[in-house]
């Protein structure tokens, strides 16, 4: 044994104590350490009191952690540790070491302080990292000895030297005896430490309510999570990602305003990305009611590809804290943060709060953007309002997709008149520009309503949406396409417009509000309908008017004034009276036999008059029935009678400022007669079962076959209407009283049949003129014309040879009489049989059938194909 020496700090220390000298040392250092009350009083213990009795360089104490089965330091003497400049000193003091290594169950299994040569202990295998380290410092020697709690062991002592044999056996029993109280001050610091930091944590939270309960914006959320994280975490690093109103994604809600200040070039794609809500990990965080620790490292090994896992990597972290944000059972989002330790209770503290805070935020966020929905769908329907055409429709909706950030027009469709075939409307032409070839082919062809995927479109109300990564695994061809544009999802609705789907309206976007959707697919339906309407309504105008000048011409040409034919005397007269009288107003009454060309005098007035431009209308009064004679000369209302359904103009209305001819006027009934004058006298009508007087400027030609003289004087028609028609007659002359015109007008009508038929008849015989001026013509010109087709017909050269002149008194050659009765047709059949039988059913060749009628065996054959000639016809 040493000598003792005072136990004063100024007196030098016994060599040996004394067992009164020794229980004075332990009475002493067990008052000292009554009035230890944290950390710093304890260091002070060890630094200088104790260090004031034996020598050694330095101490610290470490806890267990016994979930994990480690020790941790608690305790530092950074003044006098000869490890503090060493580059592993950090990892030293952040390092969990193992309770399961041989050298520490050697201090757990002691029973009181042991030491331990450096040299000797720290090469053992799984000894701790701290032996070497401190060795390399020129520690030589650690005495440890275990503290403990309510009979478990709580922690160790670490005594250390850089001499041998420091630890004296009156060192150790110093050391033993105040172990015990030491451990009880320990556990005091650590209990009042605990209650410190809940002090704070409670004080932390009420400061962070206070200041929450002011947020009202996402800005101002932002800059309370920021100080309060600070406040916590002195690591950079943390996001708050909400479930986006897909359900099946998070994004960037808050996050770290100092990261992004560093100019990281990663974090920009970590905020504008989508992540998916299963992906392994954000899974996990939104089914838990804790918050979950998360080691980087182990997680990417453990499979999750996630590129924010490696961005936290890339920036230093090691683990990262993952805490579901809800309200109620709702889940809202996570915050994720960069952190190492968890304090559960006041991350979930902080944590709630946020959830209310995010939760109001979104709702009023929620009724901003529907405020701005709907003042977008309002500015959309007044551009809507003001289209008319198709470019007017594309600039609109390009316009508004313009708007609407990411969102694309991929197709509309509309379907055709048949109701099943779906045509291209309307694409957006840049959209596609990576994949033209694939566009064209799936966008230049008509689909049908059965197309599983327009199908399922079809058949839905709210509209369908299909994410573009799911139906390119399935298969889906068009998803290739959409796979080009960078956009996540196809949204398509049906386009209705009243009760009817009018097609289908395809769109890229990676999220769309349904409220917006469906208001601008509303509009856009009766948009297309009424385009449709008008594209179908301008067709028929553009017909209708291409009708109408076809019409017109073909009048101009067939009726014209100079291009009537007839040169007698008699026509001469009529020439005389028409250009008398075709540039006024003048009633016109045209008499004449039947087949005279009385339409064609009128149609020749018309064109020669002032109101030349529009049609001339005309009706036939014979061929009207009498119950709907005056609904067709004057109109009628909807419901004036049974089966008017709908408004009615008359002939009278529509030839407003033109001219109306009225053929066979001398059929009219007495009661249309007497309405019939009074139009024509007051010079306005009523519509049949209407009320309004329209008042009407037309120019009437009337034209009869009857003497209306005679007619008038046997009562059969109204002797005032009489007067009113025959302002100025123009009578017709037969066929009979002007012979001369009968070559001019055989020439005319051969050459018009000859190019309808395809013959060329160059040549009239001249009997065949003689036959002509001999025959009386009871049927006029009209029988004449009628002849002279039928004759062309039946000619097979280049001259007509004969024609077929009836007899009506049925005395000379009673079959040609029969023969003009027959169809053309027939006719022709007629004489192709007789030919073919005069060659003995010989078609081609010399003497054939052919030959004689002078025409091709190919063509022959095919007459006798079209009109149904056999064998049994011609050799019967």
């Amino acid at each position: 044994m040493k000598k003792a020496k005072s136990l004063s700090p100024e007196l030098p220390i016994p060599s040996v104590l004394t067992l009164e000298q020794e229980r004075q040392v332990l009475l002493d250092l067990g008052n000292d350490i009554t009035r230890v009350r944290d950390k710093n009083d304890l260091l002070i213990l060890f630094s200088k009191r104790i260090k004031s009795l034996f020598y050694f360089t330095h101490t610290i104490v470490t806890l267990i952690e016994a979930k994990d089965e480690t020790y941790t330091p608690f305790l530092l003497d950074n003044t006098s540790s000869p490890i503090r400049t060493h580059a592993r000193y950090q990892e030293m003091v952040d390092f969990h070491f193992s309770l399961n290594d041989p050298w520490i169950q050697s201090v757990l299994e002691a029973d009181g302080p042991i030491s331990f040569l450096l040299e000797e202990v720290m090469d053992l295998p799984q000894s701790p990292a701290f032996l070497r380290v401190n060795h390399s410092a020129g520690v030589k020697e650690i005495l440890m000895t275990k503290i403990m709690n309510k009979e478990k062991p709580m922690g160790f002592i670490h005594i250390y030297s850089d001499r041998d044999n420091s630890f004296t056996d009156e060192f150790r029993s110093i050391i033993k005896g105040i172990t015990p109280q030491l451990s009880s001050a320990i556990a005091n610091i650590i209990r009042n430490e605990e209650i410190l930091d809940k002090e704070k944590e409670k004080s932390f939270l009420l400061d962070f309510c206070s200041e929450i309960a002011m947020v009202r914006t996402r800005e101002q959320l932002a800059n309370a999570v920021h100080t309060a994280l600070y406040k916590l975490n002195a690591q950079r690093g943390y996001v708050i990602r909400k479930i986006n109103e897909d359900g099946e994604t998070l994004s960037a809600y808050i996050y770290d305003q100092q990261l992004a200040q560093s100019g990281n070039a990663d974090l920009e794609e970590m905020i504008s990305t989508s992540f998916p809500i299963n992906d392994g990990l954000q899974n996990r965080v939104l089914d838990s009611y804790i918050p979950l620790l998360f080691s980087v490292e182990r997680e990417i090994q453990r499979g999750i590809s996630s590129s924010y896992l490696h961005f936290w990597k890339k920036i230093g972290h090691k683990t990262i804290v993952g805490i579901r944000l809800h309200q109620g059972e709702t889940n809202l989002g996570i915050l994720w943060l960069g952190i190492d330790e968890i304090n559960i209770q006041l991350l979930q503290g902080i944590c709630s709060q946020i959830s209310i805070a995010m939760a109001n935020i979104m709702a009023n966020e929620q009724i901003v953007n529907t405020q701005q929905e709907q003042a977008f769908l309002l500015d959309f329907s007044k551009d809507i309002a003001l289209v008319k055409t198709k470019p007017e429709l594309e600039t609109a909706i390009f316009r508004v997709f313009d708007k609407i950030m990411h969102t694309k027009l991929a197709m509309i469709r509309v379907f055709d008149e048949d109701g099943i075939h779906l045509r291209p409307f309307m694409f957006d032409r840049t959209l596609f520009e990576n994949a033209g070839i694939l566009f064209d082919e799936l966008s230049n062809h008509l689909i049908t309503s059965d197309e599983p995927y327009t199908a399922k479109v079809l058949a839905s109300t709210e509209g369908v949406m299909f994410n573009v990564e799911e139906e390119i695994n399935s298969g889906n061809t068009y998803a290739k396409l959409w796979q080009t544009t960078g956009l996540r999802n196809m949204h398509s609705l049906p386009l209705v417009a009243g009760d009817k789907i009018i097609g289908t309206i395809w769109l890229l976007a990676d999220w769309l509000s349904q409220l917006v959707l469906k208001g601008i697919c509303a509009q856009i339906s009766v948009a297309i309908a009424n385009i449709l309407a008008n594209e179908k309504l301008l067709a028929y105008k553009k017909q209708l008017e291409q009708e109408n000048l076809y019409l017109k011409e073909q009048i101009r040409n067939i009726y014209n004034f100079s291009e009537i034919i007839g040169n007698a005397a008699a026509m001469q007269d009529v020439y005389r009276l028409m250009s008398l009288v075709a540039d006024s107003g003048t009633t016109v009454l045209v008499l004449g036999e039947t087949g005279t060309g009385k339409e064609l005098i009128a149609r020749a007035l018309h064109n020669a008059s002032p109101r030349k431009e529009k049609l001339m209308i005309k009706v036939n009064c014979a061929a009207l029935p009498a119950n709907l004679i005056e609904s067709e000369l004057f109109g009628h209302e909807r419901g004036a009678f049974t089966g008017a359904i709908d408004r009615r103009i008359g002939k009278f209305e529509l030839a407003n400022h033109s001219t109306l001819f009225l053929d066979e006027i001398g059929e009219l009934p007495l009661e249309a007669q007497a309405k019939l004058l009074r139009v024509i006298q007051e010079r306005e009508l009523e519509r049949l079962g209407g009320k309004q007087t329209i008042k009407i400027d037309v120019r009437l030609i009337a034209a009869t076959n009857r003497n209306l003289e005679e007619e008038v004087k046997a009562g059969r028609f109204r002797a005032d209407l009489y007067f009113r028609l025959n302002v100025f007659p123009i009578v017709l002359p037969p066929l009979r009283d002007r012979m001369e015109d009968i070559e001019p007008l055989t020439h005319f009508f051969i050459e018009k049949f000859s190019k309808n038929t395809g013959r060329r008849i160059r040549k009239v015989a001249p009997k065949v003129l003689q036959q002509l001026r001999a025959y009386t013509w009871p049927g006029n010109v009209r029988e004449l014309e009628h002849l002279i087709e039928r004759s062309v017909l039946l000619t097979t050269d280049g001259q007509l040879r004969d024609v077929f002149i009836p007899k009506h008194n049925g005395a000379d050659k009673p079959e040609l009489a029969q023969i003009a009765n027959l169809p053309l047709e027939e006719i022709e059949r007629g004489y192709i049989i007789e030919v073919l039988k005069r060659c003995s059913g010989k078609i081609s060749g010399a003497g054939g059938a052919a030959e004689i009628l002078k025409v091709p065996g190919n063509t022959l054959h095919s007459k006798m194909k079209k009109l149904k000639i056999t064998k049994a016809d011609y050799f019967a």
